[in-house]
């Protein structure tokens, strides 16, 4: 932790492709989580938040490290076997979430409370680091699984490409929620996710080098590019105190403005 930074996982770094999914539920980690939810549930007779269950690659970053990525290269049957090993964990947390708090993925885009039901939204952030051809192949088929067994499915893409594997995403049959990164080809997205609801993440720190005006003009496009305005969202992650005020009203000014333009204010 450092007060001008987001929290930072420092990475185990483990040597191999070794992972006991029980262990991570009978760590002390895990034990501590317990009792804290218990506790908190035991006062205030309710649990709610979630807590950011992440995702595959995410995770296999922080615990492998970088060599997770020659991993793939080189050893892609034991990454494969690896990753599904995680993707046991990922499930499993985030059904002991969702069963303790009705929900599970407010933690990871707050917007998501305004979408109807529990979506389940997975952290892809790390995705911008590989190509389309090992999404495809190493971590599509996760997307593709969960979206059958778990609706209304989404993912988080933090990362400015996210139109980079809008072909990929395509191929997810219920893929209902996508938290799209600043910078992203919003109109490549909904060419190839018509049905889909696409939230517009805002740059907290481009907001501040724009006026108003721009802002509005700015929102306005990105909104107009994803072609459907009752499946679209607007939202701005880790604001700071450098963001004024204006800036944040304007955000919702203009959302208003957009919903009453179309009728459905």
């Amino acid at each position: 932790y450092s007060d001008d930074a987001a929290p930072q996982v420092i990475c185990a770094h483990k040597p191999d492709l070794n992972l006991d999914v029980e262990a991570a539920f009978q760590s002390e980690a895990f034990k501590r989580l317990e009792k804290l939810m218990d506790e908190l549930e035991s006062k205030y007779g309710y649990l709610c938040g979630d807590i950011n269950w992440s995702g595959v690659l995410n995770l296999a970053l922080d615990v492998r490290g970088e060599e997770i990525l020659l991993d793939m290269m080189l050893q892609p049957e034991e990454t494969k076997a690896y990753f599904d090993k995680i993707a046991q964990v990922i499930e499993r947390f985030f059904n002991y979430i969702q069963k303790r708090c009705g929900s599970n993925s407010i933690s990871v885009n707050r917007n998501v409370i305004n979408y109807p039901g529990s979506v389940y939204l997975q952290s892809e952030c790390s995705h911008t680091m590989i190509g389309e051809e090992q999404y495809e192949e190493f971590l599509l088929p996760y997307d593709i699984e969960w979206s059958k067994k778990y609706q209304p499915y989404g993912i988080h893409y933090c990362g400015p490409d996210p139109h980079r594997h809008a072909a990929q995403m395509a191929k997810i049959p219920h893929l209902e929620f996508l938290d799209a990164g600043w910078g992203g080809d919003i109109k490549m997205l909904r060419e190839h996710l018509p049905n889909c609801f696409i939230n517009l993440r805002l740059d907290a720190v481009s907001i501040n080098t724009m006026t108003c005006e721009e802002l509005e003009a700015h929102i306005r496009r990105l909104v107009a590019d994803s072609g459907d305005i009752t499946r679209t969202g607007i939202c701005c992650i880790n604001m700071d105190q450098d963001v004024t005020d204006d800036k944040i009203a304007c955000i919702f000014e203009t959302a208003a403005k957009l919903r009453q333009e179309a009728g459905l204010a």
